[in-house]
């Protein structure tokens, strides 16, 4: 048998790493994979799968989207509504005025000489231009039996002026025109006693009287004031 020699070299003379257990190596293998397996198990049981869930409450989900949907859309739209609806602040107030300018109220409205005067006369030197009190539409321009040469203007709430004894007129029917503009030239035609201009004012077919219903828009025709001069003024 051949002896070992002391003087032989070792094969191995570096550091001897110390074996782990093979048990330890599978506790550790195991208990990793247990470990991994719970959290996935959680997150699982946290999200359930689409497939778990009834066609019911799908359907349920679905609406209740498609209907919060809905609901915010009728919201915005009623908000809208609302903002279209508020008045606008550069809306243009309604301008009534004076037919003329320097003449001598004469002939109210009421009866004279056992008759009803449906209008008021307003006494100027002849050929002195008129213009239209309110916007509105002419409906009658030219002669029109015991009014002479006459203008008729139609107003947008369906109240209507007669301008008459007109000497000549200065639009034509179917003319749009506006508070301001003119309409003719104070005359005498038809059954008239002087030159002046008869205006009358007509709310449903009916003949009314002008002085209260133009007070009630700014106009003393009495007086010769309208509300577009007294603001000038107050200003």
């Amino acid at each position: 048998m051949r002896q070992r020699l002391s003087s032989e070299p070792d094969r191995y003379r570096g550091r001897r790493r110390v074996p782990t257990p093979p048990r330890s190596r599978y506790a550790a293998v195991v208990t990793t994979a247990f470990v991994g397996a719970g959290i996935v198990a959680l997150g699982a049981s946290a999200l359930p799968d689409a497939k778990d869930v009834s066609p019911t409450v799908l359907d349920e989900l679905k609406q209740a989207s498609v209907t919060s949907q809905d609901a915010a859309a009728r919201a915005d739209n009623a908000d809208r509504a609302s903002r279209d609806s508020r008045p606008k602040d550069n809306a243009e107030p309604e301008v009534w005025l004076l037919p003329l300018q320097g003449y001598d109220f004469n002939s109210p409205y009421g009866m004279r000489w056992g008759k009803l005067h449906t209008g008021v006369d307003l006494v100027a030197a002849e050929g002195t231009p008129y213009v239209a009190i309110h916007d509105g539409l002419v409906t009658k321009a030219g002669w029109f039996g015991g009014y002479g040469n006459a203008v008729i203007v139609q107003h947008a709430d369906g109240s209507e002026a007669i301008y008459g004894h007109s000497s000549a007129v200065s639009v034509k029917e179917g003319q749009q025109i506006k508070a301001g503009d003119q309409l003719g030239l104070v005359g005498q035609t038809g059954h008239a006693y002087g030159t002046h201009l008869h205006l009358e004012i007509h709310v449903k077919g009916q003949p009314i009287d002008p002085v209260p219903y133009l007070q009630e828009r700014g106009v003393d025709i009495k007086l010769q004031v309208e509300a577009i001069y007294s603001e000038v003024a107050a200003s």
